[in-house]
């Protein structure tokens, strides 16, 4: 029987109860029905329960953030000063890039930045002072690697956090050679101090969410000893990824990348045992180079710089011919949509060259004097024709949902790994005559014109050092 008190709190007496019921249980017999409604579960009197159902088989986990094994078999856009923008990367992923990685950002530069989203095309820029620094859009965000450069723990994770919603991994540049990097001890000046290369990788892999891939990208040391040594460390941090660029510090694109090097490299990251992918990236010339490239080897993936700079459909077993005609205006379009930077765009497709099938040399230059000339993107209106950028947008995406990047797959390969050819003599270090074609870093001579070391334009994909629209060279991938 219940407490009175507790009765009276909970029940209503109905006062038409005769004054002759004097017992507790009497008085309360008889009770405003509405009462009863609204009287807590908890308190109810006990009923039978029904039979439970039957369980559901547990839904299949659905992973849409990257693992470890998403850097396997795949074929990737390096990331690229300049010519890795938005527009670029979104063509590479519409003709077949696994991943794309972003340019390099400096870790103060992006801390200070602005994140702005377009209404209208959903471009999400980090806006500095004068300009964007960094855009991306949400639809490349499963595929997509944002470079840090850095020389600090703590502003690498402040760097990181800020960009981690728009992003799917952080990459480290441990390679670059460029004295923007190297001047602050980041890029390739992390090679020569591995304690602080590694408590960097350590802090964003210790502060990043597990969702938020971190990796590494560096460059062979002049000694294959030291290499294995650093690469252990790296490995060792918690990565998912390693990249390779088969070249040391001190060599430039126009230096064969000597990727037989790689081989012993992955063979002892593979027995490490943590399943940690090791990508190549120097001398692949597309998707039906890449296969070459890990045949010689053994990496589990492919990275592609210079030839996707002068072409980004060289994700496709079927590149683009005659760019002026099937990729330039539609470039253009796209850019001009996301309201993209005119100079950056200008600079992007002044590198793009291909195999002429329709069209001829004098409509070739005739499009690349227009593109000098112009000032805007209204200066490319005969080149470009109507400015549809939403239906080029719209294409892009339809190509990415029929096509999920992350299954374009390469195949791993049953037939017994190609050797590297034995060449008398070939170094193993870096080439004494390796000329700069920029003012020296340091650590890196700066020998007379007669030692430089010509490469094939079939094995560089290159003809000569590329002009920017301002004059100068190229600024090349890490």
């Amino acid at each position: 029987m219940f407490a009175p008190l507790l009765l009276d709190r909970y029940f209503k007496p109905d006062l038409r109860v005769p004054s002759s019921a004097s017992s507790v249980t009497t008085r309360f017999m008889f009770f405003d029905a509405r009462a009863a409604l609204r009287r807590p579960l908890h308190i109810m009197t006990r009923r039978t329960h029904s039979a439970s159902p039957i369980p559901r088989a547990p839904k299949r986990a659905r992973i849409d953030h990257l693992t470890s094994k998403d850097f396997k078999n795949g074929v990737f856009l390096a990331p690229m000063v300049r010519s890795g923008a938005l527009p670029t990367r979104l063509f590479a992923l519409k003709h077949g890039a696994t991943m794309v990685w972003g340019p390099e950002m400096v870790d103060k530069a992006i801390l200070h930045a602005e994140r702005v989203v377009d209404p209208t095309t959903g471009v999400i820029s980090y806006n500095g002072k004068s300009r964007a620094m960094f855009t991306t859009h949400p639809i490349e965000k499963p595929y997509l690697i944002y470079q840090i450069g850095s020389a600090d723990p703590d502003l690498a994770v402040q760097a990181a956090k800020t960009v981690m919603q728009d992003v799917s991994g952080i990459d480290l540049n441990c390679g670059c050679p460029k004295p923007f990097s190297t001047h602050s001890g980041m890029g390739a000046a992390l090679l020569t101090n591995p304690d602080l290369l590694c408590s960097i990788l350590e802090a964003l892999r210790r502060e990043m969410p597990p969702e938020i891939t971190v990796s590494a990208k560096i460059r062979l040391l002049p000694s294959q000893e030291d290499t294995l040594k650093l690469v252990e460390r790296v490995v060792n941090t918690g990565i998912s990824a390693l990249t390779v660029h088969c070249r040391t510090r001190n060599m430039r694109d126009k230096d064969r990348a000597t990727i037989e090097r790689l081989r012993e490299i992955v063979t002892f990251v593979e027995g490490m045992g943590k399943g940690i992918a090791v990508i190549e990236n120097g001398d692949c010339l597309g998707w039906n180079d890449a296969q070459r490239v890990r045949d010689v080897t053994g990496a589990h993936s492919v990275m592609i710089a210079r030839a996707a700079e002068s072409n980004p459909s060289c994700f496709s077993p079927t590149p683009l011919q005659d760019v002026e005609r099937t990729l330039v205006p539609s470039y253009l379009r796209l850019a001009r949509y996301f309201d993209h930077n005119w100079g950056l765009t200008k600079f992007c497709v002044a590198q793009f060259k291909g195999r002429h099938v329709a069209v001829k040399k004098t409509e070739a230059t005739a499009m690349r004097q227009t593109l000098a000339q112009a000032k805007d993107f209204p200066g490319m209106d005969d080149i470009v024709g109507p400015w549809t950028g939403k239906d080029e947008f719209d294409e892009i995406v339809r190509a990415i949902e029929a096509n999920p990047p992350r299954e374009h797959r390469l195949i791993a390969s049953s037939a017994p790994a190609i050797e590297p050819p034995v060449e008398s003599g070939a170094p193993e270090t870096t080439p004494p005559g390796t000329q700069n074609p920029e003012p020296p870093g340091s650590g890196a001579p700066l020998l007379p014109n007669l030692y430089r070391t010509a490469v094939p334009a079939m094995v560089t994909g290159h003809d000569a050092t590329t002009p920017t629209p301002g004059g100068g060279v190229t600024v090349a991938a890490m």
